[in-house]
């Protein structure tokens, strides 16, 4: 089979992965609330992909017990409610998922405490319990949500065919610095502004026109010709900048089903922002280094190939389009 069918296959069998909303982060999601001395609200979200929400349960410790959960299927995930009792506070205390060790996936704790600001930790299969501490320590949430932003760049597919994209239609590495800078930028800005909920925008609009810019940067990379640029070869950054803003939408969106640590907000919102921008620069690393190696082993088909995956990720885009309208 040749490269570009191989490449053709590849992207199609993306369709079929992809989810309409592809700003949804994927891992679980258990919230501690506290509503009175001795009583809390626990919510369990897990996603039905991933074996969660059939093989992980949450995990509190003895002085803790859980009213039966009353659940409900919403957006593809199993999410429990029920009320939890504890004899003592949970400071000190462990609490996780058993049979996380099961499963592929990870899960977001979030504990918010009466009086205290809200913490947030990682389970990994590796390590399925964390320790409720007196407060949130600056170095765990960083940690937690800078790998958040990471992950949510490499399997948010929408934004990665967009930087994608971006590699395939620009010339040079410089171009592409000052172009993924602008966009970078961009979505920093009001994914800011949205999480300090100083602006608010309806989620579907905006997944559907994120959609469109897809599909705008695969129409620019099919239609380029030599001696002729189109708008994105001209002005690069300011397209990249103006998009970015949509797509940071997007991010705040995915963060919104969170939330940021009361607290530590401010290193929350970097360190995810941060996170974002290395997987970023994974992705146009991986870009570049697939073009050079085409450049040096099969120059005369680089043409054909980046023509290829345009159409390929216009497809993908206009598919998601019609999706997100019509949901």
């Amino acid at each position: 089979m040749s490269l570009l069918r191989v490449l053709t296959l590849c992207l199609a069998l993306c369709v079929w992965i992809a989810p309409a909303y592809a700003d949804e982060l994927r891992p679980g999601y258990l919230e501690l609330s506290q509503k009175s001395p001795t009583s809390w609200n626990m919510v369990w979200k897990a996603p039905v992909k991933g074996g969660l929400a059939t093989n992980a349960v949450p995990a509190l410790p003895k002085i803790c017990t859980a009213s039966t959960p009353r659940r409900e299927l919403i957006n593809g995930s199993v999410v429990a409610t029920s009320t939890v009792t504890c004899t003592a506070p949970l400071a000190g205390q462990k609490i996780g998922l058993r049979g996380l060790d099961a499963t592929f996936t990870d899960a977001l704790v979030r504990i918010a405490a009466l009086g205290r600001p809200v913490q947030a930790a990682r389970l990994t299969p590796a390590e399925p319990m964390t320790e409720v501490a007196t407060r949130p320590v600056s170095a765990q949430v960083a940690r937690t949500y800078f790998v958040l932003g990471v992950e949510h760049i490499l399997t948010g597919y929408d934004h990665l065919l967009f930087v994608v994209s971006l590699v395939l239609l620009l010339v040079g590495g410089w171009q592409i610095a000052k172009t993924v800078t602008a966009f970078t930028v961009a979505h920093s800005i009001t994914l800011i502004a949205t999480s300090l909920h100083l602006i608010s925008v309806p989620r579907q609009p905006v997944e559907i026109c994120i959609a469109l810019s897809i599909v705008f940067l695969a129409v620019e990379i099919v239609k380029a010709k030599p001696g002729a640029p189109r708008l994105s070869e001209r002005i690069p950054w300011a397209v990249a900048f103006a998009f970015g803003l949509l797509h940071g939408f997007g991010f705040a969106g995915a963060l919104a089903e969170i939330g940021l640590p009361e607290g530590e907000a401010p290193v929350a919102l970097l360190t995810f922002n941060l996170g974002v921008e290395a997987g970023q620069l994974l992705i146009v690393g991986a870009g570049l280094l697939f073009l050079g190696a085409m450049r040096r082993f099969a120059s005369a088909k680089l043409p054909a190939a980046r023509v290829t995956l345009s159409y390929g990720i216009g497809s993908i885009a206009a598919f998601w389009f019609i999706e997100r309208a019509l949901a």
